[in-house]
C-alpha cells in the first residue's frame, strides 16, 4: 500500500511542477519565412492574394488531396472564407479568411483549427521589391497556446515544426511563379 501511495504522490508531485512551470512559460510563438522570387511584385502579390491558389503551394493544402473545400465569399477580398474538412489527421478540420489586405504589400488571414486540436492563429504574407525585378516574400503566422497547454511548447520545436512547412510552400510559390 505504501508503494502505491507513494507512486501516486510523485506523480502528483510531477503534474503540480509542470503546471507551476506552465505559468511562466511563453504562451505566444511567431514563426515567419522568406523567399526571393524572379518576378515583379504585383504579379507577386496578385497570385497570392488569392486563397484557392494555395492548392498549388501550400503544403498544408497538399497533405490530403481528397480534402473536403467549401468556399464562402469572393476570393481574394476581405471577408472571404476558406474551410477544410480531412479525414488526415494532419490536416484535419478548419477554417481561414481573409482578414485585411493592403494592396499590393500585404495579406492577413484569421485562421481558426478545430480539428485535431482547437486553436487560432493568424497569418499573413507580404511582398516586398527586392533587387531587380524580384520579390521578396514573407509568410508567417503568430499563434497562442493558453494555460496549461502552453506547457506543450517546451516540449514541441515550432520553429521547426511549422518553419519547414513555411519554407515548403515557399518554395512550391517560387517553382510555380518563375516558370
Amino acid at each position: 500500500m505504501s508503494i502505491l501511495l507513494t507512486i501516486i504522490s510523485v506523480i502528483a508531485a510531477l503534474i503540480i511542477l509542470l503546471l507551476l512551470i506552465a505559468m511562466f512559460i511563453k504562451k505566444e510563438y511567431t514563426i515567419e519565412r522568406e523567399i526571393s522570387i524572379n518576378q515583379p511584385v504585383q504579379q507577386v502579390f496578385n497570385y497570392i492574394k488569392y486563397l484557392k491558389n494555395q492548392d498549388s503551394y501550400s503544403v498544408w493544402n497538399q497533405l490530403d488531396p481528397a480534402m473536403q473545400k467549401t468556399y464562402t465569399g469572393t476570393d481574394g477580398t476581405v471577408g472571404f472564407t476558406y474551410a477544410w474538412d480531412s479525414t488526415n489527421k494532419q490536416a484535419g478540420k478548419g477554417e481561414q479568411q481573409i482578414t485585411s489586405i493592403k494592396e499590393g504589400e500585404r495579406i492577413d488571414m484569421a485562421l481558426h483549427f478545430i480539428k485535431p486540436f482547437e486553436g487560432r492563429s493568424v497569418a499573413w504574407m507580404s511582398t516586398t521589391p527586392a533587387a531587380g525585378n524580384q520579390s521578396k516574400v514573407q509568410w508567417g503566422i503568430n499563434g497562442k497556446m493558453n494555460y496549461p497547454m502552453n506547457i506543450m511548447l517546451l516540449f514541441m520545436n515550432m520553429e521547426n515544426m511549422i518553419g519547414k512547412d513555411l519554407s515548403g510552400g515557399l518554395a512550391n510559390l517560387k517553382k510555380i511563379l518563375e516558370k
